[in-house]
């Protein structure tokens, strides 16, 4: 890898184009400007090579003139069709410039298409959404009008709080302002309740789970006849998912009309997006104009994420991991674990995580917070992990439950305990720290690996386009 002298320091252009620092401005011409959110490079103007250069690839150049250029905002993309107390409110609470993603989305998403929002975590895609569903709801008309459909609670726990921040009354706004209704079903004991709520004053924007949602639909607590937003987030995972997939399957085909809606399907990942698309058009998931919006970064992982493996064999990793908490010191983190198998459950051995937690509860002597994070946790239970993350410093052992939508800002270090399955799913258990704009601090990600699944990180590797270190252990007593 390269870096050009011409760019922002997270850009990287692969070896092969290296010559490109050597080419002369008179070889470049502007394409498509961008802005990239940062302090110190508050924008960057892409430029391709004429066809005079026998090259074909991107390369980026930052003169002085461009640095007294305005600098696009959320609200120049929004062009009048968000309300003006979301803007306001959205600059309140910081969202001023717009991400990559943002600024190539929400033009196609406010002109009504349909889209597949393809961008890494900690992207903005959330807010790109929200933007739009809030650029079509009508308050003084009772009815639910949007719907976001989530794979995990803790996903639409943080969903929910983003849409509820963005719908509050600005600092500047009149009191009397009528402000939007947010609903979050996302199973617990409380369905019953929302039955009440959504027969008496339907709130014009719901975010749910799969299974709660479709409990109600079946019901016929409601109907999505008004729907004008249909949004799925992670829609990787629930495709990907046994239980979820019949699922979403019905919800996107029989219980309401692809024509009356805009579709929305959102992820870091999707796996054979052209393959996808088409099975969008083909099975009516979406219209057959759906936009593929697909923010490829030259680096998929964040530039300041370093990741390194340790070799040790399975009886080892214990005491492997107690030594790295204290040596590396985070100020929190989180170690991933393996979901529990069918053979296991079976022998009746406690989950994995269950075990490692017992373990750091009796063997960890640093002053952050053990908490245990897994699927078989009641509502009530994980909700009260969530609230003790966001008091201190923690360590969160978790499955992969916790990989994807979790938006923890202190999150320094990464433990992957098992090496996860897939390429995607370290993607997003990296995810989990060093997420722009909150933080670009130097974070870590460090796998615990025998030597025969070295071959395995090193596909991931070529996969993601990262570089792992080994670490050498120094001499412990295990």
């Amino acid at each position: 890898m390269a870096f050009c002298n011409l760019c922002p320091p997270t850009s990287l252009l692969c070896s092969k184009f290296a010559a490109l620092q050597s080419i002369s401005p008179e070889k470049l011409k502007p394409e498509l400007p961008f802005y990239y959110s940062s302090e110190k490079w508050p924008f960057h103007c892409t430029f391709l090579l004429s066809s005079s250069c026998s090259l074909s690839a991107f390369c980026c150049r930052a003169s002085m003139a461009e640095a007294t250029a305005e600098v696009i905002t959320l609200r120049d993309i929004c062009g009048g069709k968000v309300p003006e107390h979301i803007l306001k409110r959205a600059e309140e609470v910081g969202y001023i410039r717009p991400t990559d993603v943002q600024r190539q989305s929400l033009p196609v998403l406010l002109s009504g298409q349909d889209c597949v929002l393809h961008a890494q975590t900690g992207s903005g895609k959330t807010l790109a959404y929200l933007l739009l569903i809030y650029s079509v709801i009508k308050l003084q008309r009772s009815a639910v009008q949007a719907l976001i459909v989530v794979p995990t609670r803790e996903l639409g726990m943080q969903v929910t709080k983003v849409a509820r921040m963005l719908a509050a009354k600005s600092v500047e706004s009149d009191n009397m302002q009528r402000t939007c209704t947010i609903m979050s079903l996302l199973d617990g004991g409380m369905l019953k309740r929302h039955k009440s709520w959504l027969k008496a004053e339907p709130p014009e924007i719901v975010v749910a789970t799969l299974g709660s949602l479709s409990q109600m639909l079946e019901r016929h607590v409601f109907k999505l006849e008004a729907v004008r937003v249909l949004v799925v987030d992670e829609v990787d995972f629930m495709f990907n998912s046994s239980k979820q997939v019949y699922a979403l399957r019905k919800l996107l085909t029989s219980h309401s009309s692809v024509e009356r809606r805009q579709t929305v399907f959102a992820s870091a990942s999707i796996p054979q997006h052209n393959r996808f698309l088409y099975d969008c058009v083909q099975h009516k998931w979406t219209k057959n104009d759906v936009v593929h919006i697909h923010v490829n970064p030259i680096e998929p992982m964040p530039s300041h994420l370093l990741h390194s493996f340790a070799i040790c064999s399975k009886k080892e990793r214990l005491s492997v991991l107690l030594y790295l908490l204290q040596k590396d010191a985070p100020r929190s983190g989180i170690i991933f674990v393996s979901e529990q198998s069918e053979k296991s459950k079976k022998a009746g051995r406690p989950p994995s995580a269950t075990f490692l937690f017992d373990f750091l509860k009796a063997s960890y002597d640093g002053d952050l917070e053990i908490i245990l994070f897994e699927e078989d946790m009641n509502f009530n239970a994980r909700a009260a992990s969530l609230s003790d993350i966001r008091q201190r410093g923690f360590l969160l052992v978790a499955t992969d439950l916790a990989s994807r939508g979790f938006d923890l800002p202190q999150t320094t270090h990464i433990y992957n305990f098992d090496l996860p399955r897939t390429a995607v799913d370290y993607l997003h258990r990296s995810g989990r720290t060093a997420r722009l704009p909150f933080s670009a601090d130097q974070c870590f990600v460090t796998s615990l690996i025998t030597s025969e699944e070295q071959f395995v990180l090193q596909r991931y590797q070529n996969e993601l386009l990262f570089q792992c270190e080994e670490l050498i252990l120094e001499p412990f007593a295990p």
